[in-house]
C-alpha cells in the first residue's frame, strides 16, 4: 500500500501498518510482482524512505523486525507449499500408472532436466553481468548434463511402450509450484528456472532460511542474555544476602558496644548517683548535727529568754501590785482626810453656833 505526502508525516517505521518484509525487502508482494503469481498491492504501508530509516535504526539498535518477517514468509510458504501437494495430486490422479522403477526412471530425468535449467540460467546471468568465462564454462558443464540426461530417457524410453512414452509425463516443480514436462526441450527448461517466478520463489526461500537462523541466533542471544542477567541479579541476591548478614553483624555488633555503653554509662551513673547519695547523706548528717547542736543552744536560750521574760512579768506584776497598793493606800488616806476635814469642819459650825 503506497502512502500519501500527509501520510508518511505521520507514520513511523515502527508503525503496525507498516509491512515489516518491505523494510527487510522480501515482501512476496515486491518480489513476486508481474509473475504469473502476481499477488497485488499489499494490505501494509510500503515505502523506500521508511525502509532506509528502518536500515538507520536498526545499526543502533535491534528491533527484531526479522521475527514479524518470517511469520509472513512462512505464512506464504507454507501456503505455496499447500498448492504443490494439490497439484502431485491431480497429476496423479490424472496420469496413467506407471511402475516404481520406470517411475524412478522419469525422476532422474527430471532431476537432470532442471540441472540442465539451472546451470543454463546461471550462465545466461553470469553472461549480462560480463563474466564471460565463467559462463563458458558453466556451458561446459551444461553439456556433461545434457549427455547424462540423453542416457537416461534411454533407459526410460526403453523401460515402457512407444505409446505410452510419447504422452507428455508432467511434474510439479518443488521450488514454485510449476509444472514441468519430461520432454521439455532446453530453452523452455531454462526460461523457467531463469524465471522472474522460479527465482522469486528462491529468493523468498532464501530469505525464510536466513530469517530463521538470524532469529535463532537473536534468541540464543536473548536468551543468553537474559540468563546472564538473571545470574547477575541472583549473584547481587547474594551478595546483598551475605553484605546484608555482614550488616546484621555489624548492626548487633553496634547493639553489643551500645549496650556495652550503655550498660558502663549506667553503671558509672549508678556509681555517680551512690556516690552523690553518700555525699547529700553526709550532709544532711552535718546539717543534722549542727541543726541539733543549734536548736539545743536555740532552746537553751529560749529557756533562758523564758526566765528573764517571767523575772520581768513577776516584776512588772510586782510594781503593779506596788502601785495598785499604794494608789488604794493614797485613796484610803484620802478619804480618811477627808472624813477628818469634814469632821473639823462639823465641829467648828458646831462650836461657832
Amino acid at each position: 500500500m503506497q502512502m500519501g505526502d500527509e501520510t508518511r508525516q505521520r507514520v513511523k517505521f515502527t508503525d503496525d501498518r507498516v509491512c515489516k518484509s518491505h523494510l527487510l525487502d522480501c515482501c512476496p508482494h515486491d518480489i513476486l510482482a508481474g509473475t504469473r503469481m502476481d499477488l497485488g498491492e499489499c494490505t501494509k504501508i510500503h515505502d523506500l524512505a521508511l525502509r532506509a530509516d528502518y536500515e538507520i535504526a536498526s545499526k543502533e539498535r535491534d528491533l527484531f523486525f526479522e521475527l514479524d518477517a518470517m511469520d509472513h514468509l512462512e505464512s506464504f510458504i507454507a501456503e505455496c507449499d499447500r498448492r504443490t501437494e494439490l497439484a502431485k495430486k491431480r497429476l496423479a490422479e490424472t496420469q496413467e500408472e506407471i511402475s516404481a522403477e520406470v517411475s524412478a526412471k522419469a525422476e532422474k530425468v527430471h532431476e537432470l532436466n532442471e540441472d540442465i535449467g539451472k546451470l543454463l540460467a546461471k550462465a545466461e546471468q553470469l553472461g549480462a553481468e560480463g563474466n564471460v568465462d565463467e559462463s563458458q564454462k558453466i556451458l561446459m558443464e551444461v553439456e556433461k548434463v545434457r549427455a547424462k540426461k540423453k542416457e537416461a530417457e534411454e533407459e526410460y524410453r526403453n523401460s515402457m511402450p512407444a505409446s505410452s512414452f510419447q504422452q507428455q509425463k508432467l511434474r510439479v516443480c518443488e521450488v514454485c509450484s510449476a509444472y514441468l514436462g519430461l520432454h521439455d526441450n532446453d530453452r523452455r527448461l531454462a526460461d523457467h528456472f531463469g524465471g522472474k517466478l522460479h527465482l522469486g520463489f528462491i529468493q523468498i526461500r532464501e530469505k525464510l532460511d536466513q530469517l530463521r537462523k538470524t532469529v535463532a541466533e537473536k534468541q540464543e542471544k536473548r536468551n543468553q542474555d537474559r540468563l546472564r542477567r538473571r545470574e547477575e541479579r541472583e549473584r547481587e541476591e547474594r551478595m546483598g544476602r551475605r553484605s546484608g548478614s555482614r550488616n546484621r553483624d555489624r548492626r548487633r555488633s553496634r547493639s553489643r558496644d551500645r549496650r556495652r555503653r550503655r550498660s558502663r554509662s549506667a553503671s558509672r551513673e549508678r556509681r555517680k548517683s551512690r556516690s552523690r547519695s553518700r555525699e547529700r547523706h553526709r550532709r544532711h548528717r552535718s546539717r543534722s548535727r549542727s541543726h541539733s547542736r543549734g536548736h539545743r543552744r536555740g532552746s537553751r536560750d529560749r529557756s533562758s529568754k523564758h526566765k528573764s521574760s517571767r523575772d520581768r512579768s513577776s516584776r512588772e506584776k510586782s510594781r503593779d501590785r506596788e502601785r495598785k497598793e499604794k494608789s488604794s493606800s493614797e485613796r484610803r488616806h484620802e478619804s480618811t482626810n477627808g472624813k477628818s476635814r469634814s469632821k473639823r469642819s462639823e465641829e467648828r459650825e458646831a462650836g461657832e453656833i
